[in-house]
């Protein structure tokens, strides 16, 4: 069953990599995937949405669903599962990027994305939206630049929006953003 996987997956990644291969692309992908790594953007985007009472929750909400999805994706499902990366399985694919050091299975990079977006989503519609297309782009950027599977991509996401949803029924069980949009900037840091 893992070979048929493994053999659909390279089936679409040799797909885009003969297809859709043009230098912007190339330039936007290594771009994505500099600027969310680690979630460095969406981090950014909570930093300021903790400035703000209004958004505070909401700004919290998107960490504690980006913890969520570290903990279970790059520390628990990562060297679980201990998938190698497409780029390790076949080397001989040019990369625009250096090989990642970490498993394949989740994509980090899609799973932080789809946290961080889906927790926005579930607050804003207006502005989850964009966020979710956004992290979209930046899972297919994964597969890409050949250093995700399309079902690390696709597991990512998975993990990313379940994340958001547990963060979400945890504050509203505890109403903690109601407590937390209380709290004075200076108590925060």
């Amino acid at each position: 069953m893992l070979d048929l996987i493994t053999r659909w997956d390279f089936s679409i990644l040799y797909f885009i990599r003969e297809h859709l291969q043009l230098p912007f692309l190339d330039s936007v992908s290594v771009f994505l995937s500099e600027a969310f790594d680690g979630g460095l953007l969406w981090l950014i985007l909570c930093a300021v949405l903790l400035v703000f009472r209004k958004t505070r929750g909401v700004g919290i909400m998107m960490l504690c669903a980006m913890g969520f999805a570290l903990v279970i994706g790059e520390w628990g499902m990562k060297n679980l599962f201990c998938r190698l990366r497409p780029c390790v399985v076949d080397p001989s694919v040019s990369l625009a990027v250096d090989v990642p050091k970490s498993y394949s299975f989740p994509s980090g990079h899609t799973g932080s994305s789809f946290a961080a977006a889906f927790a926005l989503f579930l607050c804003s519609k207006k502005w989850g939206i964009p966020a979710l297309v956004l992290a979209g782009i930046i899972g297919l950027s994964r597969m890409y630049l050949f250093v995700h599977f399309p079902t690390d991509v696709l597991a990512g996401a998975v993990l990313g929006i379940l994340c958001a949803l547990f963060a979400c029924y945890l504050f509203r069980k505890f109403n903690l953003e109601n407590k937390i949009q209380k709290i004075g900037i200076n108590n925060i840091f």
